[in-house]
């Protein structure tokens, strides 16, 4: 069963998997058939979601709020986490030129109420500020989490994709603690574990949310390079070692050995998928398999 934990010192809460719905628009599922695995992933006790405001070219969070309407009551054993500040070249916003990120307390406020009004909620749990944005000003971004927080329409905020000093740039403005970075985290790109990404958010406590844990699919292509091959038959070897089913299991295993403690954000609307990360939850893995796959990526040993 997935448990509960503490992503930051002063919380929230959150399911140590949580279920991502970057692609919900293109699993083709009657409203029914959402409902169903909604109530499936949390059965085995994944609570939390992760959407954002340009899921599904900005309808992801209205076909997710479709479903809470048909049972309101689930929104209570929910934890929604949604993102913003991306602008995508859409039929929706002909007047856009170019996509780019707008960090600007007038855009953030307006996406808020929007993926309130969509979802049919009336708070967000954390909210995320989803690419950094060159033109982020700090203080404008502080003052209206601030205001959000106090008006209840949202619990907590973090960040996505950030490098440590634009963490630290606005957690320096911050009242309240961040209380994430999600970040793209698999066997085939882990710059952030050596960036110091992942070491800012163990010497904060603050756990990171790990996006894109099985490389979009590339793990498991008919076609290899060099590369990848080396990385398949380590994940293969070591599986075989821990008694995982498949790699995919090594995968979530090898993300969670991390120190940082990492919550892995699941891509698939397969439930039995979804039940495949779950079982992973009880595999161990020792540090020297742990290196035994870093080593098979990075194509030579440790110094």
């Amino acid at each position: 069963m997935v448990e509960q934990v503490t992503m930051a010192p002063n919380g929230p809460e959150l399911s140590e998997l949580v279920q991502g719905y970057w692609r919900y628009t293109d699993w083709n599922m009657s409203t029914q058939e959402r409902l169903a695995f909604l109530q499936q992933h949390m059965e085995l006790g994944i609570t939390t979601v992760d959407h954002a405001d340009v899921y599904g070219l900005y309808e992801a969070e209205q076909m997710f709020g479709e479903v809470l309407s048909i049972k309101p009551a689930l929104r209570e054993q929910l934890q929604i986490v949604t993102k913003c500040d991306i602008q995508l070249l859409t039929d929706k916003q002909p007047q856009r030129k170019i996509k780019h990120y707008d960090t600007s307390a007038t855009h953030i406020q307006q996406s808020v109420e929007n993926s309130l009004r969509l979802l049919g909620v009336d708070k967000l749990d954390v909210l995320l500020i989803h690419r950094p944005d060159v033109l982020m000003d700090a203080d404008e971004v502080a003052d209206v989490f601030h205001h959000l927080h106090q008006s209840g329409k949202v619990g907590a905020f973090g960040v996505s994709n950030f490098e440590p000093s634009q963490f630290s740039l606005l957690q320096s403005r911050l009242d309240l603690p961040l209380v994430t970075n999600q970040v793209e985290i698999n066997p085939l790109n882990f710059d952030v574990a050596h960036d110091g990404t992942l070491d800012q958010l163990q010497q904060a406590r603050v756990r990171p949310m790990a996006w894109s844990c099985l490389a979009q699919g590339e793990l498991f292509a008919n076609s290899y390079d060099a590369r990848t091959r080396r990385v398949v038959n380590a994940l293969t070897s070591v599986g075989e070692e821990i008694g995982a089913d498949n790699i995919s299991q090594v995968i979530y295993a090898w993300i969670r050995r991390l120190p940082s403690k990492p919550l892995p954000v699941l891509g698939s609307g397969k439930i039995e998928r979804v039940k495949n990360a779950v079982d992973s939850l009880s595999l161990e893995m020792t540090r020297e398999q742990w290196y035994e796959i870093w080593t098979a990526s990075m194509g030579q040993e440790v110094p």
